[in-house]
């Protein structure tokens, strides 16, 4: 059976009595910008509206509690003249003035049963923004060259890198706050030393170990967070990550043969079909019925495999540089398995599967160098050590 569908009359109705209750419950909980919000979307639409009178009482009575509200707020924080409340006033005051410029363009508008428009007590905030925009960048400045010259703590330095960077938001070029900015950033970044200590019996390959300390492709550099492989002047490093191989193993050149024989039975031509009795079987017109003559080939495949492996162990450790102690270590491991398959057979090729074909087509290679198959686990190691320090950041 079909649905019955709600006319479209109908349908806007209920949205439209869904959206007036919203807008009086938010004024009702005290919302009262969240009432404005929807009151003057639905006004956008069609202020003139009848349906719309409902909004446009709404929107008058939050607009005033709202400002009331923000008001006394205002009143009291400037009477309490903490400077730390600077930033608070400074943002009630542009809540005020973007509260008005969103009703302004809808004005004037109209309430039909009283026969006037909707009254709005507008105010000019320019000033109030202007003076406190003023003492909160002093302040914002001053609390910044404070922390930056008096501080030892890197958090302090975050926190004077984040107030300058506002600072900058709302009174561009402000004195020197640009150059501020950048040694804030100096000051609050750590810089982790990487290195690597090879004290294993074997030498790692010069490649190898400017793969491993290459950190600028591991993308692990972040806002607060440098990593070099080679010491800067002029910079002091926090941290230092060494990567220290103790073992690393490298098995002989193996090369194993094994021997497989594999049979089958394929068509060799055709003979009369007889009975048991060996006479030739006929078919209902009289003809000898031919069947397939079968016979059996054979071949000996000689499957080589050749085999050679090397397994790094080692540590990733984290110093604390200003302390020369170790804060943590993890195990490091990685292994890389060099193995070549190729065939050679006698007899009849055609008695072959399919994965003993495929072998013959290859040859016997050169084993790769004990240096190769050490530097042939550098991508692994590189994974590795980057899961090691991206999920284990200790520095702060």
């Amino acid at each position: 059976m079909l649905k019955k569908l709600l006319p479209f009359s109908l349908l806007l109705l209920i949205l439209s009595c869904s959206s007036v209750k919203k807008t009086q419950e938010a004024i009702n909980y005290g919302n009262y910008d969240q009432a404005i919000q929807i009151a003057v979307k639905e006004l956008r639409e069609n202020k003139t509206k009848k349906g719309n009178q409902e909004y446009i009482l709404m929107l008058e009575e939050a607009f005033e509690k709202a400002t009331n509200k923000d008001l006394e707020n205002l009143s009291f924080l400037k009477k309490e003249a903490n400077p730390a409340n600077l930033e608070v006033i400074y943002n009630m005051y542009l809540n005020l003035k973007n509260r008005q410029e969103l009703i302004k363009p809808l004005l004037p508008l109209p309430i039909y049963a009283k026969k006037k428009n909707a009254k709005f007590s507008f105010t000019d905030y320019t000033n109030d923004i202007l003076t406190t925009k003023a003492k909160l960048s002093d302040y914002l400045y001053t609390n910044a060259k404070n922390l930056l010259n008096n501080s030892i703590n890197k958090v302090d330095f975050r926190n004077a890198y984040d107030d300058l960077n506002y600072l900058d938001k709302i009174n561009p070029n402000y004195k020197d706050v640009r150059y501020l900015i950048e040694e804030a950033h100096f000051k609050g970044t750590n810089f982790v030393y990487v290195s690597l200590q090879n004290k294993s019996d074997k030498v790692i390959p010069m490649r190898l170990q400017e793969d491993l300390l290459n950190f600028d492709t591991y993308k692990l550099n972040d806002l607060w967070t440098v990593f070099h492989n080679n010491k800067q002047p002029k910079t002091t490093y926090n941290f230092e990550i060494e990567i220290n191989f103790r073992e690393i193993n490298v098995s002989p050149e193996q090369i194993k043969e094994k021997e497989v024989v594999k049979e089958k039975e394929v068509v060799d031509g055709w003979k009369y079909l007889t009975d048991n009795n060996g006479v030739t079987v006929k078919d209902s017109l009289g003809n000898a019925i031919k069947v397939d003559k079968y016979k059996t080939i054979r071949c000996k495949i000689y499957e080589i495999t050749q085999f050679k492996s090397v397994q790094v162990v080692g540590q990733v450790k984290y110093y604390d540089l200003f302390s020369n102690q170790l804060l943590k270590s993890f195990p490091l491991a990685s292994e890389f398995i060099f193995q070549h398959r190729y065939a050679t057979y006698s007899g009849d090729k055609n008695a072959m599967d399919q994965e003993y074909l495929n072998l013959l087509g290859y040859k016997y290679v050169p084993f790769p160098s004990n240096e190769q198959m050490i530097f042939d686990t550098s991508e692994d190691l590189k994974n590795k050590i980057k899961s090691i320090v991206s999920q284990n950041k200790i520095y702060n």
